[in-house]
């Protein structure tokens, strides 16, 4: 006698969670921007055959996702939306939330990306962008004289390397060092040694990105490689030291 396979067959995903994603590539192959409006929802059960639940039911999934909007009233209708860096960097901290990386885990990861990052910035950069980091950089080039103005210097620091990231001419590392950066921002650990003096730090990482910008201008893709290296193992050091002192905290979220 020949026994029945007792294992279940995988599952499948949800019909919702199908014709979420039938939506999105419908969008796509539309050419659809943020703003333009989707059909009714009438004719959206028709294009996709699904009853009205899971329409609705997949419709809530793309707006949970950023990807839509609804709007009531006159005009009103479904619209395509994009979602916001900060709101993606968000939805993606949430994967930390009870996973809490280290000091030592966020600049292993940035000791890769931002040089790389920086280098790619060559031959990229107008006059503009120059002069609006070295606005950034004119934040922190003098001592502090309150711990408010300490704490103010630190995150024009972090902007400095934010906006080379905005800079970047490719979107995917532009976006994980911003995240990276953000992560920083965030971390209760970090926040607290950014609220204590450190003029060594902030003279530190004054030099490195002075040179930096002189490589930039040089469009000297090796030597900026190099300086963005050397300046991220020496905030690596200095900020693992101070987190070695302090007792981890969980991930804070959020501005």
């Amino acid at each position: 006698m020949v026994k029945k396979n007792s294992a279940k067959a995988p599952r499948g995903p949800k019909r919702p969670a199908v014709i979420c994603n039938e939506i999105k590539d419908w969008i796509v192959t539309q050419r659809l921007k943020p703003g333009d409006r989707l059909p009714q929802e009438k004719m959206l059960i028709e294009r996709f055959r699904a009853s009205k639940g899971t329409m609705r039911e997949a419709l809530r999934a793309l707006e949970a996702q950023g990807l839509v909007t609804t709007r009531t009233g006159p005009g009103g209708g479904i619209f395509v939306a994009a979602l916001g860096e900060n709101r993606a960097m968000e939805l993606l901290a949430n994967y930390f939330f009870f996973r809490q990386p280290s000091i030592s885990d966020i600049y292993t990861v940035r000791c890769q990306l931002e040089p790389e990052l920086a280098a790619s910035l060559v031959g990229h950069m107008q006059e503009e962008d120059y002069q609006r980091l070295e606005e950034t950089m004119r934040v922190y080039d003098h001592p502090p004289e309150t711990v408010g103005e300490e704490y103010q210097q630190r995150m024009a620091e972090l902007d400095f390397h934010t906006a080379l990231a905005e800079l970047c001419p490719n979107p995917v590392l532009g976006f994980m060092c911003s995240f990276l950066q953000n992560l920083l921002r965030n971390l209760t650990v970090c926040r607290r040694i950014y609220d204590q003096p450190n003029p060594e730090l902030r003279e530190t990482g004054l030099s490195y990105q002075t040179r930096l910008l002189e490589a930039l201008r040089e469009q000297d893709a090796e030597t900026v490689r190099s300086i963005m290296y050397k300046h991220m193992l020496s905030a690596w050091r200095y900020m693992e030291s101070c987190e070695a002192e302090m007792k981890p905290e969980f991930l804070r979220l959020g501005k």
